[in-house]
């Protein structure tokens, strides 16, 4: 069990029946009244994110989050398949729960897979991925002082701001966590 007045960014717990993890939390000790805290909690299967006011004596239980890495193989077209790699069993995912992370994936990528009591609900890709650029526009020579860039589409589908030196067939390095352009690869 965790009280109310133990949260912290990242904990997760259940309550009504659901799994939440805190994403912003406040300790409010008011001049008059109880103290408080003030939270902000997302809805780990549905994504969903809504603030809450907590009494600091209320408990809930922990949620147990499993992660496990795994391969991405492959997709059907409705469903992506990745693989564990110790015991090489497949699970299918639908669009909803790899929605953020399979702009970044190519096939036989490693990610990691959340689970809570056996359900997968999210998929991350690595922190930094190597990917090839399949269309931008030429960069124009002259204006470069100013740091401009252009957006490019890699070969996953993604679309990042890369500055203007780079050009179509270049691999670049992407932070996924922010979406941005790191260096050549």
């Amino acid at each position: 069990m965790i009280s109310a007045g133990d949260f912290k960014k990242g904990i997760t717990f259940e309550m009504d029946g659901e799994v939440y993890q805190i994403i912003d939390f406040q300790h409010v000790k008011p001049g008059k009244g109880a103290a408080f805290v003030r939270t902000k909690i997302k809805n780990i299967k549905t994504g969903t994110t809504r603030e809450n006011t907590f009494n600091p004596n209320d408990k809930y239980p922990k949620a147990h989050i499993e992660t496990k890495e795994m391969q991405y193989l492959y997709s059907d077209g409705e469903l992506y398949y990745f693989m564990d790699n110790e015991t090489y069993d497949q699970i299918p995912l639908d669009y909803s729960k790899v929605e953020e992370a399979i702009k970044y994936l190519k096939e036989n990528d490693s990610a990691v897979i959340r689970f809570f009591k056996g359900d997968a609900f999210d998929v991350q890709p690595p922190n930094f991925v190597e990917l090839e650029v399949v269309h931008t526009e030429p960069g124009v020579k002259g204006d470069t002082a100013t740091g401009a860039t252009k957006p490019a589409e890699l070969e996953t589908g993604a679309v990042v701001q890369v500055p203007l030196f780079i050009n179509v067939g270049e691999i670049i390095k992407v932070d996924t966590r922010s979406n941005e352009y790191l260096s050549r690869a």
